[in-house]
Order: structure tokens, then C-alpha cells, then sequence
């Protein structure tokens, strides 16, 4: 998840809708909706503009939250499977910031770069810029969720990777806290993947166990946010006994905010988990603590879609898409562990 987007606060949420219709303005492009992104890949009505065969040399990777271990790992082992094609990749520096990201896009798009990956951060604003890219003639792809306007994209079993998680929760607290205790949930709903992963995870744990009280659904995906909201939670509710988060960067600040508030490593009654398979999370379920289990994604397959789907498009292909396969790790799975460890790199 890997990570994760930050939150994007209102206001600059509406001045990167601004500067983008600004800058559409400016080259004289049509603007386009600003509906939400459609939940089917299936939907990229303008997959069919996708450039025809043609050889890449370039890719350019946009991916906004280089303070995060995952950036690194990922241009890492994205640069070499880029160089086994004979293509050169490219990246930006977006800072986090949703204005500079557009800023990164669009000299892209004015360069013609010929393949974008990109990971939006506001995904309805970069649906302009995703247009601009497909009428100059270029690929883009989208990382993350899937846009009106694109060639192809890449998702990452949104729904089921909460689902997997949800489960396990669930049947956790069936065995160890026969049926009963306290949940709080850490969410995202400001874009496709927080929302399909939070419904699944929701959905799932409630439905299978409903006598868990949930006291709170809580918008997070940083550690630094996991850790300030747990610590409120735990405020009002010093017997917690499980925190799920959308992400695991989000869930390991409430696993940090339990083990602040005195409880043991080791806790039987105690149950927190996260998604995307990041490094921190992964050491702790495998030292035996109470976080214990990640949905998690294999770096090295996002990796290699960032490359193999941009090749998969300017060869003409019908079927570019890519939905990276998500598994649920638990204590125990100390050879997936390990080998997760060792593309993280």
C-alpha cells in the first residue's frame, strides 16, 4: 500500500481542481466530467484511443508519496524491469502535494512523455489531464483506480484485500474473545481503493461478527494519523480489542498507541491488522505481537505491471488491465514473510 495517499484537506482539494481547469484552459483542451471514478475497469471508455503498436522507450512512473519506504522499493525494482525492455523510467517528485503533482503531469503531457503511469491523488481533477495525455496521443495509465480517461490501469484486489482481512478478524475474535469486544476500524473514503477496501473489511468482520461492538470508523492512512487517532480512541475506550486499518502504515500507529498505552507485546485479547504488506508490519507479525495479519501486496508484482502494462497497451493489446493479486499473511508465514522482506529490499 504500500501505501498509502494522504489525506487531501478541502481547500487544496479545490485549488488543484482549479489550477487543472486553469492549465486545460491555457492549451485550449476541452474539459471533461469531474465524476467520481467508475468501481469497473471495464468502464475506461476511452481505452480505444490508446495509441497504436508502437515501440516505448519511456515510461514515466508518477507515483506523489516518495516519503514513504514503498516509493523507493518500488522505482527500484520498476527501473529494472523497465531495463529489461530497453525503456528508460522516469519519475516525478510530488511532494504529496495535489498541486504540484498536476504541475508534474502536465509538463509530462507538454514533453509528450509517451507512457504515464500515475497514482492520482484527486482522482476526479486528473481526469483533465488524463484526456489531455489520450488526445496528444500518449498512454496513460492509471495506478490505483481506474479513470474515464485512460488506456489501461492497474488495481489491487481492492475489495478482496479488505474482505481477507475482515475475516480474519472476525474469526479471531469468534476464538479468542468468544464473539464479544470492542473494534475500531481506520478508513479511507476519499478515493476508489480507501473505499473498496474499507467496505470489504467492514462488511466482512460485521457480518461475521456481529456481537464485536465497533465504537468508531476513523479516516486515516499515515502512521502519524493511525497513531494520534488511536490514542483518542483509546481515550474513550482503554479496552480496545481490535484496530483494523486501510492501510498498514494507519494500523501500525494504532499498534504503536496500544503498545504506548502499556499493552503487552504479546496480548491475547489484543488484535491489530492493516493492508498493503509493508516492511514495519510484516517484522511484527512475524516476531509473534498482536499485530497479526497484513493483506498483502508483492512489490515486485506492482512493479512489473507499472512496466508490463504500458508495453501491453502500445502493443495493441485488448486486455492491457492488471489487478494485482493480494494474500493474507499471518504469524507463521514466515517464508512469505521473509520473501516479502527481501523485495522490500
Amino acid at each position: 500500500m504500500t501505501r498509502r495517499p494522504l489525506s487531501v484537506t478541502p481547500a487544496s482539494r479545490r485549488q488543484f481542481l482549479a489550477w487543472s481547469a486553469g492549465a486545460l484552459t491555457a492549451t485550449g483542451l476541452a474539459a471533461t466530467g469531474c465524476s467520481a471514478p467508475e468501481s469497473s475497469s471495464g468502464s475506461a471508455k476511452a481505452a480505444g484511443a490508446s495509441p497504436s503498436a508502437k515501440k516505448l522507450t519511456q515510461i514515466g512512473l508518477d507515483y506523489p508519496f516518495t516519503q514513504i519506504p514503498l516509493y523507493s522499493t518500488l522505482v527500484k525494482l520498476s527501473t529494472a524491469a523497465a531495463k529489461k525492455h530497453d525503456v528508460e523510467l522516469l519519475t516525478t517528485s510530488d511532494a504529496s502535494n495535489p498541486d504540484t503533482q498536476a504541475s508534474n503531469l502536465n509538463t509530462w503531457v507538454a514533453r509528450k512523455t509517451q507512457a504515464i503511469v500515475s497514482f492520482p491523488m484527486v482522482f476526479e481533477a486528473t481526469e483533465s489531464i488524463a484526456k489531455a495525455a489520450l488526445d496528444a496521443g500518449l498512454i496513460w495509465v492509471t495506478y490505483g483506480g481506474t479513470l474515464e480517461n485512460q488506456s489501461a490501469d492497474i488495481r489491487f484486489s481492492f475489495r478482496e484485500s479488505g474482505t481477507l482481512l475482515g475475516e480474519s478478524a472476525a474469526k479471531w475474535a469468534d476464538e479468542e474473545l468468544n464473539g464479544k469486544g470492542k473494534i475500531a476500524f481506520l478508513v479511507d473514503n476519499t478515493i476508489e481503493l480507501g473505499r473498496e477496501r474499507t467496505k470489504g473489511m467492514i462488511d466482512a468482520f460485521t457480518k461475521l461478527a456481529p456481537g464485536v461492538d465497533v465504537v468508531a470508523q476513523e479516516q486515516a492512512i499515515d502512521p502519524d494519523t493511525g497513531l494520534s487517532k488511536s490514542n483518542a480512541l483509546l481515550a474513550k475506550h482503554p479496552d480496545l480489542n481490535i484496530i483494523l486499518g486501510i492501510t498498514d502504515a494507519a494500523a501500525y500507529g494504532g499498534f504503536k498507541a496500544l503498545q504506548q498505552a502499556g499493552r503487552k507485546n504479546g496480548d491475547r485479547k489484543t488484535f491489530v491488522g492493516g493492508q498493503d504488506g509493508s516492511a514495519p508490519s510484516l517484522l511484527a507479525i512475524k516476531q509473534g505481537t498482536f499485530y497479526r495479519a497484513s493483506s498483502a501486496l508483492a512489490p515486485l508484482d506492482i512493479s512489473n505491471a507499472i512496466v508490463d502494462v504500458p508495453l501491453a497497451v502500445a502493443a495493441g493489446k485488448a486486455k492491457p488491465s492488471v489487478e494485482v493479486p493480494v494474500k493474507l499473511i499471518q504469524r507463521g508465514d514466515t517464508a512469505e514473510i521473509d520473501a516479502l522482506l527481501a523485495q522490500n529490499g
